[in-house]
């Protein structure tokens, strides 16, 4: 896939891991969705789907936020956006823990996420003191 990086984000190493935990996020919900796409033999539909559509979700919202962080002035309103990205990463984490009692092979590629996701807390740390 291919996605439009403002050209003064591109070189920011914490913008660059969010759109990896993107690309990444869609894979690992991918091959679990089509795992879990099947109705249970009681009718039902496996309850775990609606995980692997949030971790999506949230995976796409951590470079807008990213991007309004390093667009404010003020920064009360930076530490806002980053509060807005360490909720974000936090809820990904549990989704992937939620995600890990699947019943899916999709679910051994979820150690990869999360360990993707330790190293944006990593950068974020480090980038928060250029802010």
């Amino acid at each position: 896939m291919n996605y439009n990086i403002p050209s003064h984000l591109s070189e920011l190493p914490i913008y660059k891991k969010a759109i990896d935990i993107l690309v990444l996020s869609r894979s690992i919900s991918s091959y679990i969705s089509q795992d879990l796409s099947y109705l249970r033999p009681d009718g039902k539909e496996d309850t775990h789907i609606y995980f692997s559509g949030d971790i999506i979700q949230q995976s796409e919202s951590l470079a807008p936020e990213i991007e309004k962080a390093q667009a404010e002035r003020f920064s009360e309103k930076k530490h806002k956006h980053i509060a807005s990205l360490e909720r974000l990463i936090h809820r990904l984490h549990l989704n992937c823990n939620r995600l890990q009692h699947c019943n899916s092979n999709g679910k051994d590629y979820l150690p990869i996420l999360q360990g993707e996701l330790k190293k944006f807390k990593r950068l974020q740390r480090s980038w928060m003191l250029t802010l």
